[in-house]
């Protein structure tokens, strides 16, 4: 059984190898409970720093595997997009997380949420895509999606990233690429809304949208519903659910203890602010990255588009809301504006997007193009 498939029908709900990942997890928790003070203290010893870092990132990515794997049974249980929904927002959750954890520290946080965003922005939408696609087109040539979905996901996506993103920079109230109170309460409710109305659409009324295409057109027309889910037996739902719990929590608990080495080892070694952002991006859709990957090289390209535009929704959905009523009530800056040329960078990035996903098929050159682009992002974060 791979990642992405859900566990048969006929296998046991329980398996003591489901047990394995979080133990390890929980355990690495009650050390850093026992532990952790002393060993933050020698976070200036190298050996140490980066133990502990290898360590807290390994059961991290590890525990993210967990949570992807509950949150694909709990998706053969609900039927899409639903499912892959589930999996979509318990990966942000983990995400929003982390920025929490690092922005009430003690660093210098104030353009840590813009740069996490617009890191997942780039690694998701040029990145996994690009990379989907060209692996997908060299293995299927061409491979057919559901476009309304992937148009519905855009139609979001752009609002939303321009409004965290790029807005900031263009008002005249604050000149730092920061909000005011009203705006940042106000952008808040506006993402909020937008978000929650696309989330009731998704999962209601265009829920087809969502859904592989039919295959025996040649216009590839969407059905208009999900095929049913399987049936679950009693008690099913809930144990995955509850195991999905047990794997996410010890990692929002180890998400305080890798902010604080990440924050010391950005400032020990001079690295760009904007890397703490990008690990924290890699660190959290790692999993779902890979997922998406799979699913495209099972001919599944709708479900990874759900995965991968799904998951840049949310970041900024979810994140925004959150960064900003953290700033409020702790009084510490955010900084959403972006840089000029990552501004550049992010509006050919959803161009380029809207003319990839503007047709019913792709192919390998559109995956070319996306990492093209990927790999400008890497160049700009070391040598802007």
């Amino acid at each position: 059984m791979t990642l992405d498939s859900p566990r048969p029908e006929g296998q046991p709900m329980f398996n003591l190898k489901m047990l394995i990942r979080p133990a390890i997890a929980w355990a690495t928790v009650a050390l850093f409970l026992v532990f952790g003070s002393d060993w933050m203290q020698h976070l200036s010893r190298h050996d140490i720093g980066l133990s502990l870092f290898a360590w807290l990132f390994f059961v991290i990515v590890w525990g993210s595997f967990g949570v992807v794997h509950e949150a694909e049974e709990l998706a053969g249980l609900l039927g899409e997009p639903v499912g892959t929904l589930v999996l979509t927002l318990s990966i942000v959750l983990i995400e929003v997380v982390l920025i929490s954890a690092v922005m009430l520290g003690a660093g210098d946080t104030a353009t840590l949420a813009r740069d996490t965003m617009f890191a997942v922005l780039m690694i998701v939408l040029n990145g996994v895509v690009g990379l989907g696609l060209l692996v997908g087109g060299i293995r299927h040539h061409e491979q057919a999606y559901n476009l309304h979905g992937a148009s519905a996901f855009l139609a979001v996506i752009i609002p939303l990233a321009t409004i965290a993103l790029v807005l900031p920079n263009f008002t005249t109230s604050t000149s730092d690429g920061s909000l005011t109170p009203v705006q940042a309460v106000s952008f808040s409710i506006l993402t909020i809304g937008l978000y929650g109305l696309f989330l009731w659409l998704q999962t209601g009324r265009h829920k087809g949208y969502f859904v592989a295409p039919r295959s025996d057109t040649d216009e590839n027309v969407p059905e208009d519903l999900p095929p049913p889910p399987r049936r679950p037996r009693k008690g099913e739902m809930l144990f995955h659910l509850l195991l999905l719990l047990v794997n996410i929590l010890p990692i929002v608990i180890l998400s305080k203890s890798l902010a604080k080495v990440l924050d010391y080892g950005i400032a020990a070694t001079g690295a760009p602010q904007s890397l703490g952002g990008i690990i924290i991006a890699m660190l959290v859709f790692t999993p779902e990255g890979i997922s998406a990957l799979i699913a495209i090289r099972r001919d599944q390209l709708t479900r990874a588009i759900n995965l991968c535009l799904g998951g840049a929704a949310s970041t900024v959905g979810l994140t925004v809301p959150a960064v900003l009523a953290i700033g409020l009530f702790t009084g510490k800056p955010v900084v959403l504006g972006l840089p000029s040329a990552s501004m550049v960078l992010l509006a050919s990035t959803l161009v380029l997007s809207t003319l990839t996903f503007s047709g019913w098929r792709t192919t390998m050159l559109e995956g070319a193009v996306h990492l093209s682009m990927f790999v400008v992002f890497l160049v700009l974060v070391f040598s802007p």
